[in-house]
């Protein structure tokens, strides 16, 4: 290995996070994000933290900025050893309320951001035998109501994950894909959707957390290590998937009357 590590949304919450985790290990980082002022005050906290690298802007909605990215990558460290598919938003709100354009927005950045981030990086990865480390969320797994399209778009960053896991497992690549639950980060300033109800329910959950961003780091920095697959770093989170893959319809009961008691909390706020 030789410690070039690349990371898309890395301008704040856990891209950041991630950044000074690896930094803390010597990394050099190349650090995208399309927040500008974020990215160089990641940057900042790298070099502080005993990391060094560069920034580049990068939406990953367009794949000719995520192969530029990985010009930059091949011109500056000479290869990558490994991506971090982070960059992703948040969007909430009942089916039969969202637009396609919710649909399109979602999928274009949750989903097709991740499939674009492997496609453009894959040859520098193949090279240097390196790993893919996909952020998805424990939305893709129990698919909670008032989510469907952040469900589904995560829900293929899983299934994403487990295609290149077996596809690339002769040619020495390594596929981690993390799922966590809600935690304390600032994923709500992407937020979009019908209801302020709906943001400020989520944002509930978000400050209730008991883990922060740099938690959740740590962690996916030690099961890359250990080399499992699936990462789930919140205890709940990993009981209730427990839970669902033995009772599965047990945990669609449990989903409906949250779902109720969401709509009734909708009501309630209009």
């Amino acid at each position: 290995m030789q410690n070039r590590i690349m990371i898309t949304g890395a301008g704040s919450g856990l891209g950041r996070e991630i950044a000074l985790r690896w930094a803390r290990e010597g990394w050099r980082l190349a650090l995208s994000d399309v927040n500008d002022a974020g990215l160089q005050e990641t940057l900042g906290l790298v070099r502080e933290a005993g990391g060094e690298g560069f920034v580049q802007r990068c939406d990953v909605r367009d794949y000719s900025q995520l192969t530029a990215f990985a010009q930059a990558c091949e011109e500056r460290f000479g290869g990558i050893d490994i991506i971090v598919n982070n960059a992703g938003v948040a969007s909430g709100g009942f089916f039969n309320e969202l637009s396609l354009e919710d649909w399109d927005w979602q999928i274009a950045i949750n989903l097709m951001g991740v499939v674009k981030g492997c496609k453009a990086f894959l040859p520098m990865l193949q090279a240097s035998k390196g790993k893919i480390i996909n952020i998805a969320s424990m939305a893709a797994l129990m698919q909670a109501p008032a989510m469907s399209n952040y469900n589904v778009a995560k829900a293929g960053v899983v299934a994403l994950s487990e295609s290149l896991l077996v596809e690339l497992r002769d040619q020495e690549v390594g596929v981690h894909v993390v799922c966590p639950s809600f935690f304390q980060t600032n994923l709500l300033d992407s937020f979009r959707g019908p209801t302020p109800a709906m943001k400020a329910q989520i944002g509930r959950l978000l400050e209730k957390s008991p883990i922060t961003a740099s938690d959740i780091a740590d962690h996916i920095f030690q099961q890359v290590g250990r080399g499992e697959f699936m990462i789930l770093p919140h205890e709940e989170g990993r009981m209730a998937w427990d839970l669902k893959r033995k009772h599965p319809e047990a945990m669609y009961d449990e989903m409906t009357v949250m779902c109720a008691k969401m709509r009734a909390k909708a009501r309630q706020a209009l």
